[in-house]
């Protein structure tokens, strides 16, 4: 089987329910917050010896660069971090979807320096993951409202940002051997 790993188009419900079961089918058993503390380590030892070019060269047209994905980790573990203190703070808040292909562009990922990025996902996904490992059950159980997806539990959101790193390495790697970068 095939999983389907595209961001869903205009918050399709049946998109969105098949791109949460793909990842949390990735993730599988493994532990979501074991699996996110390995990601600085992981994208940094992906992209050690690459030159500026090869970080920059999209896997085809149309296609994101090496540069770009890890950008979008980071502002994914930006949103991720507002994300979840918006569902402790409030009281079943709506969490907007936003579109990542837009915020690729308009955001200027293509330029982002590799070490401004790197630096953004240590530094945010440390903070983040100090807050998650705090919690008590009953606060893991707190809920927003997803635009695109529905209720979703801060427990279920995290596996959400685990298989989502998975899936933003094994492109990563993808991305390397498909433009011969090493």
């Amino acid at each position: 089987m095939t999983a389907n790993f595209s961001k869903p188009a205009g918050g399709a419900r049946t998109a969105a329910d098949s791109y949460t079961r793909a990842l949390l089918d990735l993730l599988g058993s493994r532990d979501p917050l074991a699996v996110q503390a390995e990601l600085p380590v992981a994208i940094e030892q992906a992209v050690s010896g690459l030159s500026d070019a090869a970080v920059r060269r999209p896997e085809r047209p149309g296609k994101w660069s090496v540069i770009q994905v890890i950008q979008h980790l980071a502002d994914s573990e930006l949103v991720s971090g507002y994300r979840i203190r918006m569902i402790l703070a409030h009281d079943t808040p709506v969490i907007q979807g936003y579109d990542q292909d837009a915020w690729a562009e308009r955001l200027r990922y293509a330029d982002v320096p590799l070490s401004d990025a790197l630096t953004q996902i240590r530094v945010l996904r440390t903070l983040n993951l100090r807050l998650l490992h705090a919690l008590s059950p009953a606060e893991w159980e707190r809920t927003g409202n997803h635009s695109e997806r529905g209720p979703e539990s801060i427990a279920r959101f995290t596996k959400l940002i685990a298989g989502h790193d998975l899936v933003h390495r094994r492109q990563i790697d993808r991305i390397k051997s498909s433009t011969d970068q090493g």
